[in-house]
């Protein structure tokens, strides 16, 4: 479930709720009773150890090099 951050519109208190896609946006402030407007926020998103990116997108391991020390295109023993 997606957590969303509102804000007081009244009391300026921002708070977070974990709401279902099909919840309809929150409209009260629990602290004060004020009306409130969402939040756009940064998401907690990162890439955590090996996998997809660590394996075949990252800089950290050289491309195989062709035995003819050369670019494999067009090279004989890449067939």
């Amino acid at each position: 479930m997606p957590l969303y951050e509102y804000q007081c519109k009244s009391c300026n208190e921002t708070f977070e709720l974990r709401q279902k896609f099909s919840d309809a946006p929150a409209t009260e402030c629990p602290k004060c009773g004020g009306s409130v407007e969402k939040l756009i926020s940064q998401s907690g998103f990162s890439l955590k150890g090996g996998g997809w990116y660590g394996d075949g997108y990252s800089d950290s391991k050289a491309a195989p090099s062709c035995p003819s020390g050369g670019g494999c295109a067009g090279c004989p023993s890449a067939s």
